[in-house]
């Protein structure tokens, strides 16, 4: 059996007025898709729920959501990945990874993910000077104290490729070709921004890659050679693709504000 989805990231929907969102549910229509992927920045902390039930309302149809930097704006991280929880449990249509694990999409293939964090691993965090909305919108990250907040942001890091990387492996030793729904790209290489790679230098790269997943993918990708792993990101506005190893692909999402679109139709059969 053939199925179709949708792959959508960084639509940042507390920006978009009414008409362009039901402009983009037209044509998710229109493609008569079975399920849905949101790679992340949906919206923002106040109106996340509300904007995803929506969208599960009009469609009604599988959603399978990751977290953004952006849909932690204006609460702390736990609270919102509570809410997520809390949508999950109550809606049929609302599927958060990680909680819901490995999804069955046939039978050779499957759908893992998690949000991820950008983790400062890459590039020269302590001497970059930029200084992103994230530290002073996300509760959780506000610090003065420069060495402090990369320390939670390889915390958080960390959990993520911790989290993933049970599901990962178990997808790998049930299917033949697994799907990774994340949000920062796992590698520089997969840093994509106005056509470029890698397009941001040393002071950028912390702020919009995550290392940990990106070495959790390189090691599954090398003990199960025989295995296709396909990575879905987002996060930088940049779209691109990636080949990492001959069985590891990163393909990152382009998005602009206001203008929420369709990045893919992915067959699976």
């Amino acid at each position: 059996m053939t199925q179709k989805l949708a792959w959508l990231t960084d639509i940042h929907l507390e920006m978009v007025a009414q008409s362009r969102l039901d402009a983009l549910l037209r044509e998710i229509r229109n493609h008569d898709v079975d399920a849905l992927l949101i790679g992340g920045d949906i919206a923002d902390a106040n109106t996340l729920g509300l904007h995803l039930l929506k969208i599960a309302d009009a469609l009604k149809i599988p959603m399978y959501f990751v977290l953004g930097n952006h849909d932690y704006y204006g609460a702390d991280i736990p609270q919102v990945r509570h809410t997520a929880k809390l949508l999950t449990d109550k809606n049929p249509y609302l599927f958060w990874l990680p909680q819901t694990g490995v999804v069955e999409l046939s039978t050779t293939t499957a759908l893992v993910g998690h949000g991820g964090w950008s983790d400062g691993g890459y590039g020269n965090f302590m001497q970059s000077e930029i200084m992103l909305n994230d530290y002073v919108h996300i509760k959780s990250l506000i610090t003065d104290d420069k060495a402090e907040r990369l320390a939670k942001l390889k915390n958080l890091g960390e959990d993520a490729a911790d989290c993933l990387r049970p599901l990962l492996e178990k997808a790998l030793n049930d299917y033949e070709h697994v799907y990774v729904l994340t949000h920062s790209p796992p590698f520089i290489e997969a840093c994509w921004y106005e056509g470029k790679t890698p397009a941001l230098d040393d002071a950028y790269l912390p702020h919009f890659t995550c290392k940990v997943i990106g070495d959790l993918l390189l090691e599954v990708a090398t003990t199960h050679p025989d295995k296709t792993i396909t990575v879905l990101c987002g996060h930088t506005h940049g779209s691109g693709t990636a080949q990492i190893r001959p069985n590891l692909e990163v393909i990152t999402g382009g998005a602009e504000y206001e203008n929420p679109l369709i990045q893919q139709i992915i067959t699976v059969s």
